[in-house]
């Protein structure tokens, strides 16, 4: 049991380094399923969904990161502590390039198949944070 934990820390590993760190296209494929789930609406349901917002992230962000933090595993489930790095370059969610840095942190809890592919995702992150940080949202004020 501790190996398969293992192997499906392995998987989130992977997952966030080729897809949101090295930008990998390709590893869309190998790690999303088709008709994967998730708990963002703005993210569409299945693979082909989750590619064209991932495309919209990069053009906002071509720097763009998630770096792991923390993983835990039980059975087919993962939870990844991660950090998003990015500069603001390219339009994004309807606004121009700021140039602004940001990083905010969040979780992502993942269900994955007997083969390893993501087929359920439910993300938790500091979207207010973030909005905050690209001045679309005003400061809190002290």
């Amino acid at each position: 049991m501790a190996d398969h934990r293992e192997r499906n820390k392995q998987i989130a590993r992977d997952f966030f380094q080729l897809i949101w760190c090295d930008h990998d296209e390709s590893a869309i494929d190998r790690f999303i399923a088709e008709n994967a789930a998730g708990n963002d609406p703005r993210f569409g349901v299945g693979r082909e969904s989750f590619r064209r917002q991932w495309k919209k992230w990069l053009i906002g962000f071509p720097d763009l990161r998630f770096d792991v933090e923390e993983l835990v595993a039980e059975g087919n489930t993962v939870v990844t502590r991660w950090t998003l790095t990015g500069t603001h370059t390219g339009e994004f969610l309807g606004h121009a390039p700021t140039g602004r840095k940001v990083s905010v942190g969040g979780m992502s809890l993942d269900h994955l198949d007997e083969d390893g592919l993501l087929i359920a995702g439910f993300d938790g992150w500091d979207a207010l944070g973030f909005r905050q940080q690209l001045g679309i949202v005003p400061e809190d004020p002290e």
